[in-house]
């Protein structure tokens, strides 16, 4: 009797590691973990299909950041975005923010496409050249449509 009980206790604690394991793995992956760490800047784009809250910011394909907020401005009609930058990251003052596709079935990503000003971002800028997303379906509509001057 006493073999069944240790059997459970054990399988038990090895299901609990995993659950343990797999909800760490899950913090860091979509960054809860991660500290406060960096400084604020804003968009404002036309179409943010696809982006929304914790949605990654790359340059050169590596993640430097991540959206903390979207807001529909009333007035302009386009989406508010604010994002954070990692410590230590800096951000040339002409530079692009785009949001970009992983591939054709994947996710959307907001991309900071670098300038070559020697000033940098500070903390609460807006920045002002923002390329919103692209509907890949519209697209795919004006090609069939034959919305193309031939």
């Amino acid at each position: 009797m006493s073999s069944y009980n240790a059997t459970e206790v054990l399988v038990g604690g090895a299901v609990l590691a995993c659950a343990i394991a797999f909800g760490v793995y899950a913090s860091q992956s979509t960054g809860l973990s991660q500290s406060s760490g960096g400084y604020e800047l804003g968009a404002s784009f036309r179409s943010l299909e696809g982006v929304g809250v914790g949605t990654d910011v790359r340059l050169a394909g590596v993640k430097i950041g991540t959206v903390t907020g979207v807001d529909l401005n009333p007035e302009t009609y386009r989406a508010d975005t604010t994002f954070t930058i990692s410590d230590g990251i800096l951000v040339p003052d002409d530079s692009a923010i785009v949001i970009s596709s992983e591939g054709l079935l994947g996710g959307n990503f907001v991309e900071v496409m670098p300038g070559g000003s020697p000033f940098y971002f500070e903390a609460g800028d807006q920045v002002e050249d923002t390329q919103g997303a692209v509907s890949l379906i519209s697209l795919l509509v004006k090609f069939v449509a034959g919305d193309g001057g031939e």
